[in-house]
């Protein structure tokens, strides 16, 4: 017969304290139970385990031969409850997260230092992606959570809402416009833009911001991403028109940040899979990365 566990963490508790009463104290047992088990042990595998001799009780060769297994038996059990509890306390571990490039610069980062306050033994990969290929790495199980700017489907993922971004202009801060507080469309019409091709998310949001009323700006300056037209207003080549979440946190001196009217909506998303269970790790990084945007917009992102 094999030994199961309880039968082995006996034998082990007898074995380190040398006696059966002090057995059952460690393992807050009765005396007559450590007994009837011992002897139901010794029985069932056929072999004499402990001997008494003058009064103590002394393990024979195959017990101690048997403890040398025991002990790692022993230890692997403990270890698979370190891990456990490490698994449970969040102590270890890591995260892959994908996201939008204009997010890597804003609020990701302010998502992932609170993150890392929370479990500072947590490693976090941070990979920033556009939209394909962020789409990509989830469904390839290379990052567990995707937070993007634009609204990405696959049948594979869910995404969830979890913030109203909104589009807003960038100017320099020398710029005529920059005295406003808030600024309409119309205000913009005729001038130099910083802006994105038609076939791109963010090229078909400004589209839908203008309408079709003469005078949209003019594309001078066509980019992908919106840290690059931040960068080229910061150098002086125009204005540019992005999300809130790209310029928050004043990441970019010398220019401006005006809401535009009328208000249009680039809500953020949340992506993981709905195929592959999320760890529990995850779900507290998307709950920081919502509570985050809600409360760096609230203050300003000062």
């Amino acid at each position: 017969m094999l030994l199961n566990l309880r039968q082995i963490e006996v034998f082990r508790a007898i074995m380190l304290t040398g006696s059966i009463s002090k057995a059952a104290q460690l393992l807050n047992v009765s005396q007559p139970a450590i007994s009837r088990l011992l002897s139901y042990t010794e029985s069932r595998i056929g072999l004499v385990l402990f001997e008494r001799i003058k009064g103590r009780l002394y393990p024979t060769p195959e017990a101690r031969r048997l403890y040398q297994e025991v002990e790692q038996v022993h230890n692997s059990v403990q270890r698979v409850n370190e891990v456990a509890t490490d698994l449970i306390e969040k102590r270890h571990g890591s995260l892959h997260i994908a996201v939008s490039p204009s997010l890597g610069q804003t609020l990701i980062p302010m998502a992932v230092t609170r993150f890392r306050q929370a479990f500072p033994d947590v490693k976090v990969y941070v990979r920033t992606l556009i939209s394909s290929d962020l789409v990509q790495a989830l469904v390839t199980q290379q990052a567990e959570v995707g937070v993007a700017i634009v609204p990405l489907t696959h049948p594979s993922l869910h995404a969830q809402s979890i913030y109203e971004n909104h589009l807003v202009a960038v100017l320099p801060a020398s710029h005529p416009l920059a005295d406003k507080q808030e600024l309409d469309a119309r205000d913009l019409e005729g001038l130099d833009l910083i802006g994105y091709g038609n076939d791109t998310p963010y090229g078909q949001m400004v589209q839908q911001l203008f309408g079709n009323r003469p005078g949209i700006p003019q594309l001078a300056v066509e980019v992908r991403l919106t840290h690059i037209a931040c960068a080229m207003v910061q150098a002086g080549a125009g204005i540019a028109i992005v999300d809130e979440l790209a310029v928050a946190g004043r990441v970019w001196p010398d220019v401006v940040v005006r809401p535009i009217n009328p208000r249009t909506t680039m809500p953020l998303h949340m992506l993981h899979s709905n195929v592959v269970p999320v760890s529990q790790l995850a779900h507290d990084f998307m709950e920081m990365v919502v509570s985050t945007a809600s409360r760096g917009m609230r203050a300003g992102w000062a």
